[in-house]
């Protein structure tokens, strides 16, 4: 009996104290909001946004075509510019030679999300490349926050607006 005199007395004793749950302590003052990824270098590539002319990366640059974004590095793709099922492994053997490996290929499709064949992404997930497939405003999107936050990202985009690579550089519309 006079250890439970003793307990209902300390709650008592305890009912001004901070509650356990609340562990922050609360100010009137507003607070600076603190930006947990700054402070690190940005990103070598980032893309601005996706015009009909093209892929428009933050430093100015248009690429009409399809390109694949790598380690930092930009690369011409010359694929056809729609994807067809007559597409083989042999696109992609560039993922295959790159060390490291990105941990994911974001696969850009162009306006609208086509699936690849699955031989490709068989391919692509034997030699340690996760595949993520979406449209490649989406692709976009998510490559800026991957690369944002310092992840092995690489991305593989075709066009919003068919157009194909030429040999001697220019392109066709």
């Amino acid at each position: 009996m006079l250890t439970a005199r003793y307990g209902i007395q300390w709650a008592a004793s305890c009912a001004r104290c901070r509650p356990l749950h609340t562990t922050a302590i609360r100010s009137n003052t507003p607070t600076k909001l603190h930006n947990i990824l700054s402070g690190g270098p940005a990103p070598p590539v980032q893309i601005k946004r996706i015009t009909g002319v093209g892929i428009e990366l933050a430093d100015g640059l248009i690429l009409p075509a399809a390109c694949i974004f790598l380690e930092g590095q930009i690369f011409l793709w010359d694929v056809p510019p729609t994807l067809t099922s007559s597409w083989g492994k042999d696109k992609f053997h560039v993922f295959e030679l790159v060390v490291p490996k990105p941990e994911i290929l974001l696969f850009g499709t162009g306006k609208t999300t086509v699936l690849p064949p699955p031989s490709i992404r068989t391919y692509l997930n034997s030699v340690g490349i996760q595949v993520d497939v979406m449209d490649t405003w989406n692709a976009c999107t998510t490559y800026n926050l991957l690369a944002e936050e310092g992840r092995r990202v690489a991305a593989a985009l075709l066009p919003t607006s068919p157009r194909s690579w030429r040999k001697d550089g220019d392109v066709v519309t």
